[in-house]
């Protein structure tokens, strides 16, 4: 997938863009089956909005040897229409995964995600350059009720703020402060939802100031991420490093574009 120079333009701009249709409907099935799957397991990378509550993130489904391990996700990852494009808007070929997650807001127990910076985190990771991308892509309709994402264009621009750790949720992340969040939002205009259909998705910049609400629903919202790194930012050494699922290491083995069709080839977790 080729994108203009106007797109490459708008993402700049903007810090974000949107790719209609990115997937296909047998796709989109085939990934729900597979999060559903791996949705049962008892395993550490599988985050619950409580102790015996449904799952709020599945980290590691890339990975061939994760508790979660997904050859469909594996597939996913390395797609002409996913990596190439991450390529493209990092002018950068030698990408590696920081990490995937499917985050699973569930029908009425789905929580929100305050306000953050996605290099907020990345940064306390050992990485000092926000030479890094997500790219999101639905897998159910999106829409204000059930807790669609929310962006701040064009805030990227300023870099990074200063974190602070939230534990408001089932899991904890490095947020924006509310009051540099309430000047953002006023200086920005209007946080933009990112409405979407199954298979729709767009890719953002490690930057740009996002959050999403509750599920208000009856109906679950599933999406994808991931969350792409050049080779060349890996990450320094720190500290007591979060594990593997979360904090990649594949920065000597860039990724490589599997078959468009790769995904529709995948099935189970025999396939490894």
């Amino acid at each position: 997938m080729q994108l203009t120079p106007d797109q490459l333009a708008a993402y700049e701009r903007d810090g974000y863009l949107l790719l209609p249709g990115l997937l296909s409907e047998g796709e989109v099935a085939l990934l729900r089956d597979e999060i559903d799957r791996v949705a049962q397991l008892q395993a550490e990378e599988v985050k619950r909005e409580s102790a015996d509550g449904p799952p709020k993130i599945i980290l590691g489904m890339h990975m061939a040897d994760a508790t979660t391990a997904s050859p469909a996700m594996e597939a996913l990852v390395r797609l002409p229409r996913t990596l190439g494009v991450a390529e493209q808007v990092l002018g950068d070929d030698a990408l590696y995964m920081h990490h995937s997650k499917c985050n699973l807001k569930a029908s009425i127990e789905g929580t929100a995600w305050p306000w953050h910076q996605d290099f907020g985190s990345w940064q306390m990771d050992g990485i000092a350059r926000p030479d890094m991308t997500t790219l999101m892509v639905s897998l159910d309709t999106a829409d204000e009720i059930n807790g669609s994402l929310y962006f701040l264009p064009g805030s990227h621009r300023e870099g990074r703020h200063a974190a602070v750790y939230d534990t408001s949720t089932a899991y904890h992340l490095y947020a924006v402060p509310h009051d540099v969040t309430r000047e953002r939002i006023r200086r920005y205009g209007p946080p933009v939802a990112i409405t979407s259909k199954p298979g729709d998705a767009v890719i953002f910049d490690c930057n740009l100031l996002h959050a999403s609400g509750h599920n208000l629903s009856a109906d679950d919202r599933w999406q994808v991420y991931l969350c792409y790194n050049t080779c060349a930012n890996r990450p320094a050494d720190v500290e007591n490093p979060r594990p593997a699922y979360v904090r990649g290491t594949g920065w000597d083995r860039p990724l490589q574009a599997a078959a468009d069709d790769s995904l529709l080839q995948s099935s189970g977790p025999g396939r490894w």
